[in-house]
């Protein structure tokens, strides 16, 4: 494949114990021996004695034996695979350097656990073999001439050459040429200036109230400003796999320009438009092309440039939710074991969002999932000026306080009207709640907390008005936009109080700001129950989440919700049930609120649909 695709191919299959048979092999029966073997009967060889070796891979032809008469079954077994002989990968290595004019690929045979000898050299086992009886340590220690002693062999000692030897003194010589010892991770970090969300207050004001716009079209047009901002703008690499478009960023193509390493080779279809694919060497945004992965890596070198380079740099990767941490998962584990900053924007997010494109494109569980990685900081925003408020907040911790975090925001594509922001509600947003809206009701003194997260909010803030007028209900609607972070919080405040028992208990931001709040408390979102149920525990009063359970279908958007039961009628249902639980509400109630909200008590449950 490799000499296909143009490369110069260097395989280094057998060590130097082979050069004597291979010229010897005048009929070339033992090059054809060699190319009927299939892998995993070389691995059976490698675990088996010499006389195993002589019978099944030399016996097949009488000329073969006669080659080996004079091998020991001890030197058969120890005949090496091309890349265990350090000359043979030497000269593989200097023939790669000499090459010109195509990149070269060495192709090295090896076996797995060379060295462990019954301890796991070539078994299945080598992965799981932890520790080497004191026989293997000695058969192990004797094999490459480890300079141990065979009383202490059994401790299993490390061994480092003295520093005046050979060894070191050309390891530390080699060192110093490549820039200093690897791995190696600075203690301090670069920091900048970056504009606060005050400087852009009045645009993202402007943006709400005027027109209906999608959380996804706010994201994008403050990132459009902030590649223009004279303090971070040149250090913002936006990057995007395919859907430029989908997510309205073709305005970007112009302003910025898409990177090309030899600048733009073609008329693009689009050239007539304004916004047409515009490629060029000076290109800022990253357009991978279909590829999560490929996108990925490049927030991966993005984001720890400060910490490779001494260089800031702030990647803004924008993609379908669902192809984030379901499809390339290991990879943003490995951002965050890297130590990666930079901004994940999980666009069409939501089980019930993009209904038009099917199945795959309908996320309900990636928040879950994100739960399980320690450095992402994970929102659900419902306005323009929440994920406004999380984007400037990571900026400032990220590139100026010198944390070390991912955040992933949420972002939909359901347009509405965005309010602007109330006073006061920054802390809130940041630490994942705050108070979005009272609704008091003259008809009666009963009342619910109710919890809204992203595109959902809408149905939350509609099922307070029908709780308030049709059934005297008063309401708190709070705008959650971090269960994860609410969590961490409370969980850390639990296991400061088990460790501290005799001081003064530590009370979660969750439960402060909840603190005298009268429940019952009801959440919905467009994510599964367990993502909201996991501050359960830490609410004053009874608590049911509602979530998108289940695959759904393809649906309109009213009606993948009322399927996944999450909208303002269900909500509504849900809210009289939990009073009824409490003795506030009588089970008629809710039974006739069931038929005049049109909920269908028997349909098909979405758990299993």
């Amino acid at each position: 494949m490799f000499r296909g695709a143009g490369w110069n191919v260097i395989k280094v299959v057998w060590g130097d114990d082979w050069d004597p048979l291979l010229e010897a092999d005048e009929l070339g029966l033992l090059v054809k021996r060699m190319g009927e073997v299939v892998d995993g009967q070389y691995q059976k060889y490698v675990g088996m004695p010499g006389e195993y070796t002589r019978e099944h891979f030399f016996g097949k032809h009488p000329e073969l034996l006669e080659m080996v008469k004079n091998y020991s079954d001890e030197k058969l077994l120890r005949m090496r695979r091309g890349g265990h002989d350090p000359e043979k990968v030497y000269a593989a290595y200097k023939a790669a350097e000499d090459h010109k004019g195509q990149p070269t690929v060495i192709l090295a045979k090896t076996i797995k656990g060379y060295g462990l000898g019954e301890a796991g050299e070539g078994r299945n086992i080598a992965h799981n073999q932890k520790k080497m009886n004191e026989a293997e340590l000695l058969e192990f220690r004797t094999r490459f001439g480890i300079p141990i002693s065979d009383e202490d062999v059994g401790k299993a000692p490390f061994y480092k050459p003295s520093d005046d030897s050979i060894e070191m003194k050309y390891m530390r010589e080699q060192r110093i040429k490549l820039g200093g010892p690897v791995p190696s991770r600075p203690t301090t970090v670069p920091t900048m200036e970056v504009p606060r969300f005050e400087d852009y207050r009045k645009r993202i004001d402007d943006d709400s109230e005027k027109r209906e716009m999608s959380t996804t079209m706010g994201a994008v047009r403050l990132l459009s400003s902030l590649v223009r901002d004279k303090k971070i703008g040149k250090n913002i690499v936006p990057i995007v796999p395919d859907e430029s478009r989908t997510f309205g960023m073709e305005g970007m193509f112009r302003q910025v320009g898409i990177y090309a390493h030899a600048g733009q080779l073609y008329e693009p279809v689009d050239r007539t438009e304004t916004a047409y694919y515009k490629e060029a060497k000076d290109g800022q945004l990253l357009e991978e092309g279909i590829s999560e992965a490929g996108s990925m890596a490049s927030f991966n070198a993005a984001g720890t440039a400060y910490s490779a380079h001494g260089i800031n740099m702030i990647p803004f990767y924008i993609y379908y939710s669902m192809f984030g941490f379901q499809r390339i998962g290991d990879l943003i584990w490995a951002a965050a074991d890297m130590r990666a900053k930079g901004f994940l924007l999980g666009g069409t997010a939501g089980r019930t969002s993009l209904n038009g494109e099917g199945l795959q494109h309908q996320d309900g569980h990636s928040l879950l999932n994100a739960i399980a990685f320690p450095t992402v900081r994970a929102y659900d925003p419902a306005f323009h000026y929440e994920t406004a408020v999380i984007i400037f907040d990571g900026l400032k911790k990220l590139y100026e306080d010198g944390e070390t975090a991912i955040y992933y925001l949420m972002v939909g594509n359901d347009n509405y009207i965005m309010p602007k922001m109330p006073d006061g509600c920054e802390e809130g947003i940041i630490k994942g709640i705050y108070k979005f809206r009272t609704k008091e009701s003259e008809k009666g003194d009963l009342r619910v907390q109710l919890f809204g997260s992203g595109a959902i909010m809408n149905c939350v803030l509609k099922a307070q008005e029908i709780l308030a007028d049709q059934y005297g209900i008063s309401s708190d609607v709070w705008s959650v936009t971090s269960y994860n972070e609410l969590r961490r919080d409370a969980q850390e405040c639990k296991r400061w109080n088990m460790f501290h028992p005799t001081m003064e208990p530590r009370k979660s931001y969750l439960e402060t700001v909840l603190e005298g709040s009268e429940g019952p408390f009801i959440a919905s979102s467009d994510y599964v129950q367990a993502h909201s149920e996991q501050v359960a525990q830490f609410l004053p009063d009874d608590f049911l989440a509602l979530g998108t359970d289940g695959m759904g279908r393809s649906e309109t958007r009213p009606a993948l919700r009322r399927h996944f039961e999450v909208d303002a009628e269900c909500v509504t249902v849900a809210a009289l049930y939990q009073l009824c639980q409490q003795g506030k509400v009588d089970a008629a109630t809710v039974e006739k609120a069931i038929k005049d909200l049109g909920v269908d008590p028997d349909k098909i449950s979405p758990l299993y649909a």
